[in-house]
């Protein structure tokens, strides 16, 4: 949890009224679940009005409960367990529609990643793809989809493209050990962040190629090492991690690395093309039966 804030909140106690004196002390003990609550709702709790949260928030030196809250929410981002992750994401919704409550916290993450990611780290990021000898990239748990997809159109669009297997650091290095400052090391990871994955980040950096992390956040121990750092959300509340944004991030990574180098990948696809009508890839669809 961020020292800083219980440090300000023991500094202020003796000032403050009884009410704020309540929501620190509900703060203190329920950090988790503060995190993701409204100002509303946090006041509704602990028996307070909700310009009382305000004030708090204010008094301990935020700008708004809205910033208060992001700090929690960026200190806790790594601590969540899978338990905890249960009881918020129920809480969080109650008694709205499920659906809705789940696909709107997405428009809200891809939304947000839109705003934060650097745009000059992005494009930035795309050109060094582009002109990399070798590319390798770096996924652990739920990230592993987010790799897969990304390896999947690499492979088709540059020659030599790498899903590096992380069972063990001792072969993640092994996959590794050409790398070389020629080369590109994409990694992902989102809370809870893989520590092999950082590791190779690490060493990836130390031997002079270009780092390119995806996370989601400048907290993010990815961040450290890398010299583009692409920010997208996660709801890192969720029972299953929200990975959308990412998903829409790493799309759009692809389509700008492709148009770098756009009359090759044109090309290339031309003949996949070919490939895949003579070899009867696809399932063709009657646009007559289609209609009828």
């Amino acid at each position: 949890m961020n020292n800083q804030l219980i440090d300000r909140i023991h500094e202020k106690m003796p000032k403050f009224s009884k009410g704020q004196k309540l929501i620190a002390k509900y703060i203190e003990e329920h950090y988790d679940k503060v995190a993701f609550m409204t100002a509303s709702r946090l006041g509704a709790t602990v028996g307070v009005s909700e310009s009382t949260v305000v004030r708090f928030a204010t008094e301990v030196g935020y700008s708004g409960y809205p910033e208060l809250q992001q700090a929690m929410q960026e200190m806790i981002r790594s601590k969540l367990t899978s338990v905890q992750r249960m009881e918020v994401t129920a809480e969080r919704i109650g008694n709205n529609d499920l659906l809705e409550s789940i696909m709107n916290q997405d428009i809200e993450m891809i939304r947000r990643t839109l705003e934060e990611t650097s745009k000059k780290d992005f494009y930035e990021a795309a050109e060094s793809i582009a002109k990399a000898r070798k590319i390798y990239i770096l996924a652990a748990r739920s990230s592993y989809a987010l790799g897969s997809f990304l390896y999947y159109y690499f492979t088709l669009m540059f020659e030599r493209v790498k899903l590096v297997n992380s069972t063990s650091e001792a072969e993640i290095f092994e996959q590794m050990i050409r790398v070389n400052e020629q080369d590109v090391v994409i990694g992902i990871s989102f809370p809870r962040y893989s520590r092999k994955a950082v590791k190779a980040m690490e060493f990836a950096s130390d031997r002079g190629a270009k780092v390119i992390a995806i996370t989601d956040s400048p907290l993010s121990p990815l961040a450290g090492p890398a010299d583009y750092l692409l920010m997208a959300r996660s709801d890192m509340a969720s029972i299953v991690d929200a990975l959308v944004a990412p998903f829409s991030l790493i799309k759009a990574l692809i389509v700008a690395a492709a148009l770098h180098n756009r009359e090759d990948v044109t090309h290339i696809f031309q003949q996949l093309e070919d490939i895949w009508d003579e070899y009867k890839v696809y399932e063709k669809v009657d646009e007559r039966s289609e209609k009828s």
